[in-house]
């Protein structure tokens, strides 16, 4: 009997050492998500101020569209340090704002057959949808963690570990949702 006892309490340590470390590779999961956005943010902003050169030598009458675009890159950068639903905020008022510029370039055919902003354009295309993809990932990431943390067994481990539930990465407003066209 007691090899009984011994036997089923080495198994439920060992389930909550299992469900123990779930947690703790669903939270790495999450914060390598994270990274990831981040990282593809800040390309983002990068490559906003060369673009913006470009572009003022050609728009110089368009003050308005230009501001606006450096004063959403000046929100996005500094709140690189907030969580998922201010930082994408911050981004989707900087995807609207690259989305109005891109938009009034097409008014301008000398800009728009200029190789460098072509170039910017598609640097810009790209980064995007490496945004979309890293947005997918986190979130995912964030799903399993959620998940486990609010299931049973695995929630008792969570709870008795101070695991919490993670934010996902999303925008509010559907306009910011879409990546800016870019049209050739």
């Amino acid at each position: 009997m007691e090899w009984v006892i011994l036997a089923l309490v080495v198994g439920v340590v060992g389930y909550a050492i299992v469900i123990y470390n779930g947690l703790v590779r669903n939270r790495q999961m999450v914060a390598e998500g994270w990274s990831g956005i981040d990282v593809q943010l800040k390309r983002r902003t990068d490559l906003i101020p060369n673009m913006m050169e470009t572009v003022k030598g050609y728009m110089g009458h368009e003050r308005e569209t230009l501001q606006a675009v450096v004063e959403a890159r000046a929100k996005a950068t500094s709140a690189s340090a907030a969580g998922p639903e201010a930082r994408a905020k911050a981004e989707g008022e900087l995807s609207s704002a690259l989305g109005r510029l891109i938009a009034v370039a097409e008014a301008y055919p000398d800009l728009k057959a200029n190789t460098t902003f072509l170039e910017f354009q598609t640097a810009l295309q790209t980064v995007e949808d490496e945004i979309q993809m890293a947005r997918r990932y986190y979130n995912g990431a964030v799903r399993n963690l959620n998940i486990q943390v609010e299931s049973f067994p695995s929630n008792l481990v969570a709870n008795t570990f101070r695991f919490e539930k993670a934010q996902y990465f999303e925008l509010d407003n559907e306009a910011e949702r879409q990546a800016p066209v870019v049209k050739f």
